[in-house]
Formats: structure tokens, C-alpha cells, sequence
């Protein structure tokens, strides 16, 4: 390739989380001149926000059991992971400077557990390789040249570029950027996108909580618990975990890990009956035994914390959800420990959740990520149709497919310019 050629290859990022951040890393390193825009007035909001708390990257379990936390599109998320797995994103996080270790969950963590030192440390070495960001720029679509259509601070402004990368997010936290705006621009193009559905998101109750508990108890979790539910296809699921109790209902990690048959169960039949085990390390001949032995004086609040450690929220959710029938019969109310029926009628709204399923469908791409039907615009990160529990596995495949979609583009350029030379 010639030098003029060289110089004439660019790229346009559009997105600045963590899929088009990683493009544009190989897209700068392969020697492309690379122009990454954002909407939002800072790069990498989401990013940070996951961070609160605790800046969980990835997860150290093996390769085939991660792969397995992406359901139904494993088998397309298998190649990105592949070409970029978790232990590539662990190196890669070294090599800026910020070391990581595996929690006892098996997460892993930078080693400070905060996501503002490694984005500093990241867009620091981008533009140090001459990446250029603009800010405030918030994608159009395309003009009938084929430019790029742009809303910026002086206005209107249109871009060329020899690549696109596109990385715009899914459809949650419209305010941190994610608003899925860019969903009637490719349908304009006749490109298919699922619609966008909320993923790691909690749930409403049928006939919602007394207003004693919503006052009182929203926010608190309920440690140690076990939630199991037949989905609409008939098949069992059970888990064991945290949740909380929201305004409306459930949230919380358990529930997250199990929100996308629970909202797609929902969808197909109008609600689902999830059942509770209050005390999971118990047998229910154990429960039974525990409630029925006499309890002379005592409250039945203090007999069931001293014999089956029953307490606090997990208490209030019994007197919430039964009758007093139920809690004045010792083998009724063993069975509700262990089988406490919770009937949930709708997701919460997509703004809400953590993440977002549905997007961009794989079948309109090639396995560069590129789109089929738009030669040099390659696509990256949660605007695709997939979607993962939390735990490290949302960024890892955002980090994967932006590697694979800047590898992607970076191929494509140098392909498009061999055969122009």
C-alpha cells in the first residue's frame, strides 16, 4: 500500500462506551485516522455509572459456563468472545496501568473497584495514538451522499469517512446516552432491529404492595432466598440469591438473572407465579416441624425467627402476601416458606433496567459485525440483539465485539484500498 493510500483511510466511531471506545483502539492502532462522536457531553457514562459500586469487568468462571450466560445468542457471542475473551480484557486492563483481582463471587474487579481511573487511563492512550473525540454529537443518519448527518453545538455538520463503526447503545438510561435513537434510522435503511425490551430489570406484583410495605420495606433485600417459576415453554427454572423488595415489587440480583424468561414468559401468557423459598437450607419436613412446635407466650414473629429464622422483610413479606388463616396454621405457613407464590404481570420500564435485549439482529450482519446491506458501517456493543445477566458479562461482550468490529473495519480498509491502489 502506498503512503497516500495509508493516509486517506478513515474511520468514523460513533458511541463512546466501551464497544466504540475499543474499535477505535484498533482501529488507531492499525494506522487509521480515527474521529469517535458522542451525543452526550462526556465519553463513557454508562461505563461509570456500572461502576458505582464496584467496577465489575468480567467474571473468571470457565469459558463454556460464561458463554452459557448469554442464552439464545451464545452461539453468536461464542466468536466475539473468542477473538477477544476475558482473560484479553484482564491483560488489557493491566496494560493500562490498572491491575485486577477475582472476587469471591468470581468477578473480577479493577484492584481500586472504580471505573474512573481505567476510562481516564483508556481515553488518555487513545488520544495519545490520535484518536479525536467530539462530544455533543449526536448521530442523524446519513445523507444522500453517503455522509454522516450530525446534530452538533455549531450545528448541523456532515462527515465522511472511509468506515463507520457504530456503537450506540441499547435502549436504557436515555439520560447517560443510551436512548436507542439510532432504531428509525437504520429501519429507514430497511436494516431489521428487534424491538428494544428491558433486560436485568425488576418486576411489578400483581395488585401491587400494601402501602404499609411500600412505605416501609421498599429497598430492603431479602438475603438467601431461593425463586423458582416454570416459563411459558414449560421449562423450570430456579436459582438461589439476593433480591430486594421495590415500590412495585422484586428487583435486585436474583431477579436480574432470571429477567429474561421472566419477561418473556410474561409477554407470551400476561403474568407468571414465581414461588419463594424463604428458607432454602431447610427441608420442608424441617419448616414444618420448626412451626409447629409449641410457642407458648411468644409473638409469632419471634417463634418463627427463633425456630426457622424467619425475620425482618422476609416476615413482613409473609404477613404481606398471606392470610391470617395461613399464619395461624403451622403447616399452611411451613409451606409458604418454602412456597411463597408471587404473581408478576409486567417488567419495569426499559428506561429503568440496567441493560436491554432485542437490537440489531446478527442476521443482518456479516461475522466482521458488518452490515450486509451497508458495505463499511460495522456494528458493535448492546445496540445488538443479545443480552446477559450482570456480573461482568454485559462489558465483556460490549469489549469483544467492539475488538471484533474495529478488527472488522480495520480489514475492510485495508482490503478497499489494496484493490483501489
Amino acid at each position: 500500500m502506498t503512503p497516500h493510500a495509508q493516509a486517506l483511510k478513515t474511520a468514523a466511531v460513533i458511541g463512546g462506551g466501551p464497544a466504540g471506545l475499543m474499535a477505535a483502539e484498533v482501529l488507531s492502532q492499525g494506522g487509521v485516522r480515527v474521529d469517535l462522536f458522542d451525543a452526550m457531553p462526556s465519553l463513557g457514562r454508562k461505563f461509570l455509572l456500572a461502576g458505582v459500586g464496584g467496577m465489575n469487568i468480567t467474571h473468571s468462571e470457565p469459558f463454556d459456563a460464561f458463554l452459557s450466560r448469554y442464552g439464545a445468542r451464545a452461539a453468536q457471542i461464542k466468536p466475539l468472545l473468542e477473538a477477544f475473551p476475558p482473560a484479553a480484557l484482564r491483560e488489557w486492563s493491566h496494560g493500562l496501568g490498572v491491575e485486577t483481582f477475582v472476587g469471591s463471587s468470581g468477578r473480577v474487579f479493577p484492584s481500586d473497584m472504580k471505573a474512573a481511573p481505567l476510562l481516564r487511563a483508556w481515553l488518555h492512550r487513545l488520544r495519545e495514538s490520535g484518536v479525536r473525540f467530539h462530544v455533543r454529537h449526536r448521530w442523524l443518519g446519513w445523507r444522500e451522499d453517503g455522509a454522516l448527518r450530525f446534530a452538533a453545538p455549531q450545528g448541523e455538520l456532515a462527515v465522511k469517512a472511509d468506515a463507520v463503526v457504530l456503537a450506540l447503545g441499547g435502549g436504557s438510561w436515555a439520560k447517560l446516552g443510551s436512548d436507542g435513537a439510532w432504531v428509525p434510522l437504520l429501519a429507514q435503511r430497511g436494516i431489521d432491529v428487534a424491538p428494544l425490551l428491558p433486560s436485568n430489570c425488576g418486576f411489578d406484583v400483581a395488585g401491587g404492595w400494601s402501602e404499609h410495605l411500600r412505605s416501609r420495606f421498599a429497598g430492603q433485600p431479602l438475603k438467601t432466598v431461593a425463586l423458582r417459576f416454570t416459563d411459558a415453554a414449560g421449562y423450570s427454572h430456579e436459582r438461589r440469591g439476593e433480591l430486594m423488595l421495590s415500590g412495585t415489587g422484586i428487583e435486585g440480583s436474583l431477579v436480574y438473572a432470571l429477567s429474561a424468561p421472566l419477561r418473556d414468559t410474561i409477554a407470551a401468557q400476561g403474568s407468571v407465579t414465581v414461588l419463594l423459598d424463604l428458607a432454602p437450607d431447610k427441608t420442608l419436613d424441617r419448616v414444618i416441624a420448626e412451626v409447629a412446635h409449641p410457642r407458648g407466650a411468644r409473638s409469632l414473629s419471634s417463634h418463627l425467627q427463633s425456630r426457622a429464622g424467619i425475620k425482618g422483610v422476609k416476615m413482613v413479606l409473609l404477613r404481606e402476601v398471606l392470610s391470617a388463616d395461613q399464619l395461624n396454621d403451622p403447616v399452611k405457613l411451613a409451606h409458604a416458606i418454602k412456597s411463597l407464590p408471587l404473581t408478576l404481570v409486567a417488567p419495569r420500564p426499559l428506561d429503568e433496567a440496567i441493560s436491554s435485549a432485542g437490537g440489531l439482529r446478527f442476521e443482518a450482519l456479516d461475522q466482521h459485525l458488518m452490515l450486509r446491506d451497508l458495505p463499511g458501517v460495522f456494528c458493535a456493543g448492546e445496540m445488538l440483539d443479545w443480552e446477559a445477566p450482570t456480573g461482568g458479562y454485559l462489558l465483556t461482550a460490549c469489549f469483544a465485539s467492539g475488538c471484533v468490529a474495529g478488527q472488522g473495519a480495520l480489514t475492510y480498509l485495508n482490503d478497499h484500498h489494496a484493490a483501489t491502489d
